[in-house]
Parts: C-alpha cells; sequence; structure tokens
C-alpha cells in the first residue's frame, strides 16, 4: 500500500510496496462495467477473476515469498544470537558483524538464485536496498536494534501520508484502487459511496501501520535486538495480511453491490 501500506517481503521492503506492484487487473475490485463490456470482443464471457484466497495469495508472495522475504531477517536474528553471549560467546560487536554480514548474504543469494531460474528479481532488489540500509546503521551504531530502524520509520512515515490524504478528502487507498483495477481512471470520487469506503480503508491502513511500527518501536526504545526481528516476522506479516484481506472484501462488496444494481435497473 502506503499504505500499506504495509503496504507488502527482505526486512525493509514493505508490503504496501507490493500493493502499488502487484495487484493489477486481476483483483476483483473493478469499476462497475457497461454492459457492453461485460464481454469480450467475439461475444464471448470473460474469463472470471481470481478468488479472494488467490488474490491475497498473490498479493503476499505466497508461502514462498513469506521464506524469501523472512530469511534476512531470520539470519540477522539467528547468527546475533548464537555468536552472541548467549551460546558461542563472542564479542558483541564481532557477534553484531557476522549478523550483517549473514543478512546480507542470504539476500544476495536469494536475487542470484532468481535470476539464475530467470525469475523476477524486483522484490530481491527492493529487500537487499533495505537490508543494505539497515547494514549500515547497525554498523556504524554497533547496535543491532538499529538493523531495523529504517523499516520502523519508514512504516511511520506511510502511516502519516495516508492520514494527511484522508484529512485533505484525497485518500491514497482510492488512487491506488484507481491506478491498479480502474485502468489508470480517478473517476470514484464522483462516487460518494466508493469514495467514502477508500476514506475509512486509508483510516484502517493507517491504524494497521501504525500498530506494527509501535509495537516495533517500544522493542526498539528497549534495546530488544532479537525481539524486534521476531515481532517483524511474526507480527507484521499477519497484520499486513488481515489488513489487506478486509480492504479486498469491503471494496469488493461496494464494486459488487453497485453492479447488481446496475445490471437490475
Amino acid at each position: 500500500m502506503t499504505p500499506g501500506s504495509e503496504p507488502r517481503h527482505a526486512a525493509h521492503e514493505t508490503v504496501e510496496e507490493r500493493l502499488a506492484e502487484e495487484v493489477v487487473e486481476e483483483l476483483d475490485l473493478h469499476a462497475v462495467p457497461d454492459a457492453k463490456d461485460a464481454k469480450g470482443k467475439d461475444g464471448d464471457e470473460e474469463e472470471p477473476f481470481p478468488s479472494m484466497s488467490e488474490q491475497i495469495s498473490e498479493q503476499l508472495g505466497g508461502v514462498r515469498g513469506l521464506i524469501e522475504s523472512s530469511l534476512p531477517v531470520l539470519a540477522f536474528v539467528a547468527l546475533n544470537v548464537i555468536l552472541g553471549d548467549t551460546v558461542v560467546g563472542l564479542e558483541k560487536r564481532t557477534a553484531l558483524y557476522w549478523a550483517i554480514g549473514g543478512a546480507v548474504f542470504s539476500a544476495l543469494a536469494i536475487g542470484a538464485f532468481r535470476l539464475a531460474r530467470k525469475q523476477p528479481v524486483r522484490h530481491a532488489v527492493n529487500g537487499l536496498f533495505g537490508i543494505a540500509i539497515g547494514a549500515f546503521l547497525a554498523w556504524r551504531t554497533g547496535k543491532a536494534e538499529d538493523f531495523y530502524l529504517p523499516g520502523i520509520l519508514l512504516t511511520f512515515a506511510q502511516a502519516a501520508a495516508l492520514l494527511v490524504s484522508v484529512l485533505v478528502r484525497k485518500p491514497i487507498i482510492g488512487y491506488v484502487w484507481g491506478v491498479m483495477a480502474n485502468k489508470g481512471r480517478q473517476d470514484w470520487f464522483g462516487n460518494a459511496r466508493l469514495f467514502r469506503t477508500f476514506q475509512w480503508l486509508t483510516l484502517v491502513w493507517v491504524a494497521s501501520l501504525s500498530v506494527r511500527a509501535g509495537i516495533q518501536f517500544v522493542l526498539y526504545q528497549m534495546g530488544e535486538a532479537n525481539a524486534l526481528g521476531i515481532a517483524r516476522i511474526l507480527i507484521s506479516w499477519p497484520i499486513y495480511a488481515a489488513t489487506f484481506a478486509f480492504t479486498a472484501w469491503a471494496i469488493h462488496r461496494v464494486t459488487s453491490s453497485q453492479q447488481t444494481e446496475e445490471a437490475a435497473a
């Protein structure tokens, strides 16, 4: 999103970026079509849109996307714990450097694997960029928790941008829907019901992003680097998935209702 924020992997790749990049016309969130558009050029019915579960799975990158986006963080947390005082007992900064190297290496390995298989590497590149910024900060300060600071600040900034868009009555979720699912048209401004839906859905994303960033910021202030990594994986993803699913359902409910009303008129 923006949204999400959110939106959605990669330690610092936001799920909101995936919303703006991945959700295209396959989402059944399209505007109410004209009757002549209901069929193809040869009079055949258009292929059905993917189910809600398929849409959410595609948006999240499926199980593989979740695993790939979590690996750099898992590597950072595992190496920092194992090589630190808890197990091996290396000096704190030395263990941190190894953890940084492990996170960067895993992100590079994911990108190389995808490239070798001629698969899209956009998410891997985005994730590597986020990992690099966090790794640089952690290396400069010697504090493991700074590895997560860029992602926390970015999430707060996204929530702020979404909130401002609601206050000026230009909800970002509406623009995302217009670009990704309405063929670039922003005619939803003239649809009072859709406009209201986008207003409160944008606020839902503000709350979602704020909760995610808030939990992580509290752990950051406490210096709980390992808990931060765990929260990034076990809390951020479920919150994003639930917010995206609710957003898709809400928009689909409105557009479907208007399609039915249009057909009955």
